[in-house]
């Protein structure tokens, strides 16, 4: 399984991190709502549990995912200031290039 983060979402991600009580959690990516060939995808802070899979990124953020659901592979999250601020979550490698 694949996982980009981009700069701006990799800055706002380790300073959410860095907060007290949060050192020993991962970043977790989980479908939200899922329909046809595409998902909506949320973000939390988490623990693996004994049935998720661990991604190490090239920002150095580990990222958990559940390894049943294909829709997670190739995720990309992204962090925008405009025209709204906050995370945008894609699966570009399944065609989902953003929410509609």
């Amino acid at each position: 399984m694949n996982v980009k983060i981009t700069r701006n979402a990799a800055k706002v991600i380790k300073k959410t991190m860095e907060l007290e009580g949060n050192s020993e959690l991962k970043l977790r990516v989980a479908i939200t709502h899922a329909h046809g060939d595409h998902a909506h995808y949320g973000l939390d802070l988490d623990t693996p549990q004994e049935t998720d899979v661990v991604i190490s990124t090239d920002k150095e953020i580990d990222v958990i995912l559940d390894p049943n659901q294909p829709l997670l592979d190739g995720v990309k999250i992204d962090y925008l200031y405009f025209p709204e601020e906050g995370f945008v979550i894609t699966n570009p490698s399944k065609g989902n290039h953003g929410d509609h």
